[in-house]
């Protein structure tokens, strides 16, 4: 329940502060008094929609507060949210919109803290539902009548459409797969066949290791001079070992020097040393000689081999000009050629598993689908008997109503549309309510929808209604007064009306009005014009006539000067709230006037204490 309301700077308020009361709480005043902006901040405070022209011209902050009082229920989600209570009950929610730079930005507030989109969203749900005019054209809607319809359905429903969602949600995935399976069939097939070749190509020549291709052009330089190697490795062994020629070789001039190292280290041992490494230089002098011998002798021409080795190095740089550059990494592409493969032809779901999955997913859906059609069916015949019951005391005794359930293509929402069938009057068909229910009947059919969703576990949800009295008069009028009454014995309700007889049953009535201050050079408060102050419970003038009347007062600089507010005042006097009401009624206060409007508050009083 809502308990105060603050505002600054939105829209014509600059600064109103205004306290509610459980039961029904009434607002009136004439056309564009701002009734509906007072219904705007708390739509604000909740999470609406914000944009720069509710920031009052002049300023460039708006702060909205409004201040809730918490049930258990809502207790425990707050707590859940880790959302501490103010005085153990109480709620304040605000909303600060600020244009710096000209940039709007807005910042929403629960108990001081700062809360996200979703948090606020979660909490006006919980505590307010708002009526306007708008829904009457939303209402002809089928998804918005579907909603209804699930929302009377309740948890069990709510549940079911989830389920269904879910099954959709699997559905719509099984397809796509399935499509784009079907879609890419031939250019998988058309990849097959182009990896296939190349894993064929790179298989026949059976690339093992990376670096083959330099060892076998090592072994070609050396089978191509095979001869030349011979007669080097010869010369090499006669200049280390043995010389045939003049004795000249390197082993036989180290052993002269040891010999003759030998005889000078009997007499100086200092040249050991020496000696030693002379005689290891000789040692590997001769292996050398050993080695290149043996590597000579070795040496045979094999041109059948040399051959064999020269077309195996053309076909290994075919291979990398085409695939490497390197013989690694043709390697390594054709190792990544060999998984793809595998996962085009032998792994993953094949086209007829795709089509089984999809199949099996329709089945699910279709299955889900079914349940919830039963549900609504179920929902849908409690509904018509609950609102036509709710409609007979608002002056449609003979109203049918019926909730069509017709099949359609599986949603995320079932498969069913919902269309709501209306007949008003009795000799009428009964028709789409888009085509039957006139502006009075479209509010009267509103006023009693809520009343069908209001239940014992939304005790705490304060109920705002602005102007659903459009189009109705007389009796009608009344029946609408009535049912107010009654909502607000289980929720507080918030009304804009221009009724007298909704107005009369209010148990807390506002007037809302605007008027013309001055700022700057003028006095604060501009008095009323003499034709006014003297008839001052004549029919009201709009605002437009009032500045016509300052008009004839002030200079054009001083009509710069003023400003339009709106002022909202608590009628707690009988006498105040008599005038109000029999200036909605007879737009006078003369004497037939008030006491029309004393007889609707005596009736009023009666039928809320019977």
């Amino acid at each position: 329940m809502i308990i105060s309301l603050q505002i600054q700077n939105f829209a014509l308020i600059d600064k109103l502060e205004l306290e509610f009361d459980s039961g029904l709480n009434v607002l009136t005043g004439e056309t564009g008094a701002g009734k509906s902006i007072i219904l705007d901040a708390i739509d604000i405070a909740l999470g609406g929609k914000v944009s720069h022209r509710l920031i009052r011209t002049g300023t460039q902050r708006t702060l909205v507060e409004a201040t809730f009082r918490a049930d258990a229920a809502l207790i425990a989600w707050l707590s859940e949210q880790e959302i501490d209570l103010l005085d153990e009950t109480d709620l304040v929610c605000s909303r600060e919109i600020a244009i710096p730079q000209g940039s709007l930005r807005s910042r929403t507030r629960v108990n001081g803290v700062l809360v996200n989109r979703k948090l606020i969203e979660g909490l006006r749900e919980r505590l307010v539902e708002i009526t306007a005019q708008g829904q009457t054209i939303q209402l002809m809607l089928p998804e918005l009548q579907r909603g209804l319809l699930d929302m009377y359905g309740g948890l069990p429903l709510s549940q079911q459409r989830d389920r269904v969602g879910v099954a959709y949600l699997a559905s719509q995935e099984a397809a796509k797969a399935l499509e784009k399976r079907r879609q890419s069939e031939q250019e998988r097939l058309q990849r097959l066949d182009w990896l296939e070749y190349q894993i064929q190509e790179l298989g026949s020549v059976n690339l093992t290791d990376a670096s083959e291709l330099e060892q076998l052009e090592i072994e070609s330089q050396r089978l191509t001079h095979v001869v030349e190697l011979q007669q080097q490795s010869y010369q090499v062994h006669q200049a280390l070992y043995h010389n045939d020629q003049d004795g000249t070789a390197s082993a036989d001039l180290l052993g002269k020097a040891e010999a003759t190292l030998k005889e000078m280290v009997a007499y100086d041992t200092q040249l050991q040393p020496l000696l030693d490494l002379v005689s290891g230089a000789l040692a590997q002098i001769v292996e050398a000689a050993h080695q290149i011998n043996a590597y000579g002798e070795g040496l045979d021409t094999d041109p059948e081999r040399l051959q064999e080795v020269e077309e195996r190095i053309v076909v290994l740089k075919q291979i990398c000009r085409k695939y490497g550059p390197t013989l690694a990494e043709a390697i390594a592409h054709y190792e990544k050629l060999l998984s793809e493969l595998a996962q085009l032809s032998g792994k993953g779901q094949s086209l007829e598993e795709l089509e089984a999955t999809y199949a099996q997913s329709q089945e699910v859906l279709t299955d889900e689908c079914t349940q919830l059609t039963q549900l609504r069916r179920t929902a849908a015949a409690e509904l018509e008997k609950k609102l036509v019951a709710e409609l007979k005391p608002l002056a449609m005794e003979k109203v049918r109503f019926q909730v069509v359930i017709n099949p359609i293509e599986s949603t995320a929402n079932g498969a069913d549309q919902i269309i709501f069938y209306f007949s008003p009057n009795p000799g009428e068909k009964l028709q789409p309510l888009s085509k039957t229910a006139s502006g009075g009947e479209m509010s009267r059919f509103l006023l009693a929808l809520k009343a069908c969703f209001s239940n014992t576990n939304d005790l705490g949800k304060t109920l705002i209604f602005d102007e659903v009295d459009v189009g109705v008069s007389g009796r009608v009028a009344q029946a609408i007064a009535h049912k107010l009454h009654q909502l607000s014995q289980q929720h507080q309700v918030l009304c804009v009306t221009h009724q007298p007889l909704i107005a009369a049953m209010a148990d807390r009535h506002f007037r809302v009005d605007k008027q013309v201050i001055a700022q700057g050079s003028l006095p604060q408060t501009i008095k009323q014009p003499a034709s006014r102050r003297k008839k001052k419970t004549s029919s009201r003038s709009s605002n437009d006539s009032l500045q016509l009347e300052l008009k004839e007062q002030l200079s054009d600089s001083q009509l710069n000067d003023l400003r339009t507010v709106v002022r909202v005042s608590l009628l707690e006097d009988y006498s105040h709230r008599q005038e109000e009401i029999a200036q909605l009624a007879g737009g006078h206060s003369a004497q037939e006037a008030m006491t029309f409007a004393e007889s609707l508050l005596t009736k009023a009083a009666d039928w809320r204490r019977n």
